[in-house]
């Protein structure tokens, strides 16, 4: 496929959509990460505090791209709308877990959000597959952090 200006601001507004799902998760998060998420009794593998702004970075970006890879194929294209939708659905997911776990600084609810999220991201991968593999491949690394995550939340859920 040819890459041209336009694609060049297609790429764009498909990252930035997607850090700013990460922007507004982090509204909820960073003032309970030095306080509230302090106090809980972790489990060991539990990652350190500062990980978690470089790896999110990076998986908005790889989200970004790979959504930029499914628009590239055209709205006429009824697998693209599908799979533009699906994302769309599981980026709100990815939020509301912030607001859950961190902002209402409940591991029980966020456990909830979480498995959702996780399902919503399998889902997503699946129909992005179907437009285009690579974009799919990029979310491969979103899924197994958000699986990291899910058994950090279970673990923190039983351990408090």
């Amino acid at each position: 496929m040819k890459f041209d200006r336009y694609d060049v601001i297609k790429l764009i507004i498909s990252i930035v959509i997607c850090e700013a799902a990460g922007i507004i998760g982090s509204l909820f998060t960073v003032s309970s990460i030095p306080t509230w998420y302090a106090s809980l009794n972790r489990p060991d593998f539990a990652p350190p505090n500062w990980i978690f702004g470089p790896v999110w970075t990076t998986l908005y970006l790889l989200m970004g791209i790979s959504l930029y890879l499914i628009w590239k194929h055209g709205w006429e294209n009824k697998n693209v709308k599908i799979a533009v939708y699906v994302f769309g659905i599981q980026l709100i997911l990815n939020v509301i877990w912030s607001v859950l776990f961190f902002g209402l600084q409940s591991p029980l609810l966020g456990m909830i959000g979480i498995v959702l999220l996780w399902i919503a991201i399998a889902v997503n991968i699946y129909f992005f597959y179907k437009v285009d593999r690579n974009s799919a491949y990029l979310l491969v690394p979103y899924i197994v952090w958000v699986s990291i995550a899910s058994y950090l939340n279970y673990s923190i859920l039983i351990m408090n």
